[in-house]
């Protein structure tokens, strides 16, 4: 079955390809590090193997080999360096990477706006971030540059033992098949299962914030029990396939060290043998101490690279399953609109509508055609059906939404404040919530906004003032003052177009008048208008009055 990132062009494997060619270099030179420690290994092993050849065959003495010592040496010393080098530059590339797949990723949501993500479940979103972009660790600084030294290092040590016994080299290179081989095959279901693993944590993280969200809601209604036992039950299945992860990785990796031991066992047979002489085929008979012994040490070190390529491999797993779940997420269609969109061509106009219509993939068009004209300082009141499209109207005016067809033009200087009927707040001081909308605001600012909106007796009630802390959604505040302490941020903007989606919904009497009042002063200030709402005050105090039935707006003259 295809998946929707197969379908939609880029894969995991595309992807993590495209992240590599971006630190080319840095694991290239992990590699080329990494083979050049496997050179030295070659040469200390068979330099000492020439060395006990000629101390114990040849009586010589250790101080006319003192040369040979010190080359081994530094030998040894140089493969120290090249195997910290080579991690240095794979650690630094993984680092870089992530970064650029974790800002990726955030510019992509960013990118698909808040629309797009009141259909996600943010604890999901999170698990992308963190979790998944750094399950990508281990394939970068472990498995990407461990498959250019599998290939050079096994080859030099091949070339050296066919020059000194091609009998054993044959007996290798039967082999060496055996471990990719098995590797693949286990390869397979360790991608299936990572990839339900991390399904599972992004689940499992959802399901705990909503949780821990809805607390108060079910110590109310006395359902915490049920909550507890729903979170545990969601552990103890990712707890599950944990662990079944970890029993493959486990079992695959002691299925492949056993065909390596095997393999040289072979050949520490074949060389004992060879030199008691009870094998007198090929190139056995001529089998010296430095032959059989340089064979004997590099057998291991030949099947070292493929070992250590295995251990790495669910690396790779891990990263494909992670890359799935992050490639769905990068292979979403645009919601938003353009980052420029086009001019208005009346000077006059705030933003024009033309032959626009808004679709969803899985419902058709929701919304238009649609023209409409919104000039400086109008106050249009939308009304209509729960479900008719008004917040899509108002999502569209923002640039949440864009136009699949037709032309959505604003003007130049156009910028946005939108008011929600349930406003985002977040945990942080009053001055916090208030620099959302401008990030240089003065106290003396600040002061003057909750004064507008009608705060100035719960702020001067508060003993820390603006620097008094919120809990997240506002815990802390009413409805009524988390209502005002949005329509202060709106103060704050100073934006020409005013956007507000039921603002006097759920709202005490006496809020509801602020609001109404507010609306009121924006107006008398010059700015656009356009409110989404029931209320036949708010539509009362409108210059215009917009209906949307089936989709279709209809103007209604006073």
């Amino acid at each position: 079955m295809t998946s929707t990132s197969e379908q939609n062009g880029l894969t995991p494997r595309r992807w993590l390809q495209s992240l590599a060619s971006l630190e080319r270099k840095r694991l290239r030179g992990a590699a080329f590090l990494g083979s050049l420690a496997g050179f030295q290994t070659v040469f200390i092993v068979t330099g000492l193997a020439w060395l006990i050849d000629q101390l114990v065959v040849h009586d010589r003495a250790p101080r006319d080999l003192s040369v040979v010592f010190i080359l081994l040496a530094v030998a040894v010393v140089a493969r120290a360096l090249c195997q910290w080098g080579s991690e240095r530059l794979s650690l630094d590339a993984s680092l870089r990477i992530r970064r650029h797949a974790r800002s990726q990723l955030l510019d992509k949501v960013a990118a698909l706006g808040p629309v797009w993500l009141t259909s996600q479940q943010s604890g999901a979103i999170a698990a992308q971030a963190v979790e998944h972009v750094d399950a990508l660790d281990g394939y970068f600084a472990r498995f990407h540059p461990q498959m250019r030294i599998t290939v050079w290092v096994p080859l030099v040590i091949l070339a050296v033992v066919v020059s000194l016994d091609y009998l054993a080299a044959i007996f290798l290179l039967l082999a060496a098949p055996l471990i990719p081989l098995f590797m693949a095959l286990v390869g397979m279901g360790a991608e299936r299962m990572n990839r339900d693993q991390f399904a599972a944590v992004a689940r499992l993280s959802a399901h705990f914030i909503d949780r821990v969200r809805g607390i108060t809601t079910l110590q109310l209604f006395g359902h915490t029990v049920a909550a507890q036992e729903a979170v545990w039950q969601a552990a103890d299945h990712y707890r599950r396939l944990s662990m079944r992860t970890l029993k493959l990785a486990f079992l695959s990796s002691a299925v492949l060290e056993f065909f390596s031991s095997v393999a040289i066992a072979v050949v520490a047979m074949y060389v004992g043998f060879g030199l008691l002489g009870y094998i007198e085929y090929g190139p056995a008979p001529s089998l010296t101490l430095f032959s059989g012994l340089a064979v004997l040490l590099l057998a291991p070190e030949f099947f070292q690279p493929l070992r250590t390529l295995s251990m790495h491999y669910h690396d790779r797993a891990a990263a494909l399953g992670a890359a799935e779940s992050i490639v769905n997420t990068l292979n979403q269609p645009p919601v938003m609109r353009a980052a420029s969109p086009p001019a208005t061509r009346d000077p006059q106009a705030l933003v024009e509508l033309e032959g626009v219509e808004v679709s969803y993939a899985a419902r058709g068009v929701v919304l238009g055609p649609l023209g409409v004209t919104l000039r400086h300082g109008d106050v249009v009141a939308v009304s209509g059906e729960s479900g008719s499209g008004k917040s899509t109207l108002l999502a569209l005016l923002a640039g949440f939404v864009g136009a699949s067809q037709g032309e959505c033009r604003h003007a130049a200087t156009t910028q946005v404040a939108w008011l929600d009927q349930q406003p985002c707040l977040l945990q942080g001081s009053l001055a916090d919530n208030l620099r959302l909308a401008d990030p240089e605001a003065t106290h003396e600012a600040m002061q003057s906004a909750l004064i507008r909106a009608g705060l100035n007796e719960v702020l001067n009630a508060l003993p820390q003032g603006l620097d008094t802390v919120l809990g997240e959604r506002g815990v802390g505040l009413s409805g009524g003052q988390a209502q005002r302490l949005a329509l202060a941020r709106v103060y704050l903007s100073r934006a020409p177009l005013v956007l507000l989606d039921e603002p006097t919904a759920r709202l005490d009497s006496a809020t509801e008048k602020a609001v109404v009042e507010a609306l009121l002063e924006w107006a008398r200030e010059g700015r656009t208008l356009v409110v989404a709402t029931h209320h036949p005050a708010v539509i009362a105090a409108a210059s215009r009055h917009l209906r949307v039935v089936n989709g279709q707006l209809q103007e209604v003259l006073a």
